[in-house]
């Protein structure tokens, strides 16, 4: 198994799960050329596409995936805030309530962010065992056993933001914004601690701000807590994604 970023980050998201026989496109946050080009034009293997919900960095090609074909899986508000809630392949899924698609289940589960109806995914699939997609969130309330691999936000440094953004800076607003819809370094440290990572072969940091963040800090501090592989995802990677490491 392969992951595959097409984008990530506030100008837009969209991920690849691949074996070479079945594909899971993970967000719609991009370009509908990028993902066509990222499949190398063959939607055959696609099996469905998961979108956490309705923003346009997670959403934007909604509709052109559905044209290519391909079911999309979101909460039922996501696709009422984007108006294709009527679409025969808008398949609408619900916190908590596991469904499968080829051979990948997901179980999705709500998070906290400044949307409809957010969801993150447990993806499981015998190849990459079970994968953790946590993205758009500033708190988690699950926790998750045996996960093999994690794909997390890290959109920001709390320090970074706090020193950018006081109390002198007038954009206390902007700040607020940022700490109640994304999770800060500090928060995806916290969510890591809180699980049991023995099993985990990758952490992938995700969705970093371009302004707020510091992609070698952040590299460090996670490495450095987990003892794991962590990765941070840049536009166009690909990262070995199996359940073990060898």
């Amino acid at each position: 198994m392969k992951l595959k970023v097409i984008g990530t980050g506030s100008k837009g998201n969209a991920y690849i799960l691949s074996n070479g026989d079945e594909a899971l496109l993970i967000e719609a946050g991009v370009n509908i050329k990028e993902i066509k080009q990222a499949l190398d034009f063959d939607y055959s293997k696609v099996v469905g596409c998961l979108v956490t919900h309705e923003h346009m960095d997670h959403s934007k090609s909604i509709w052109d995936v559905m044209k290519l074909g391909i079911n999309v899986y979101a909460s039922f508000g996501t696709f009422k805030a984007r108006f294709v809630a009527d679409q025969p392949r808008a398949k609408k899924i619900v916190s908590k309530e596991s469904f499968a698609i080829g051979n990948f289940k997901i179980m999705p589960f709500d998070v906290k962010h400044d949307a409809k109806e957010p969801l993150g995914f447990m993806i499981e699939h015998p190849d990459c065992g079970k994968v953790l997609f946590l993205t758009d969130t500033y708190y988690c309330k699950y926790t998750f056993p045996d996960l093999n691999n994690i794909i997390i936000e890290a959109n920001y440094s709390k320090e970074i933001i706090d020193r950018k953004f006081g109390a002198d800076s007038g954009k206390e607003f902007l700040r607020n914004r940022i700490l109640k819809s994304h999770f800060s370094l500090e928060n995806c440290k916290d969510m890591l601690s809180a699980n049991d990572l023995s099993k985990v072969n990758n952490i992938v940091l995700i969705h970093l701000s371009d302004s707020n963040s510091d992609e070698k800090q952040f590299h460090k501090e996670v490495s450095e807590l987990t003892g794991k592989n962590v990765t941070v995802a840049n536009n166009g990677m690909e990262i070995p994604f199996n359940k073990t490491p060898f």
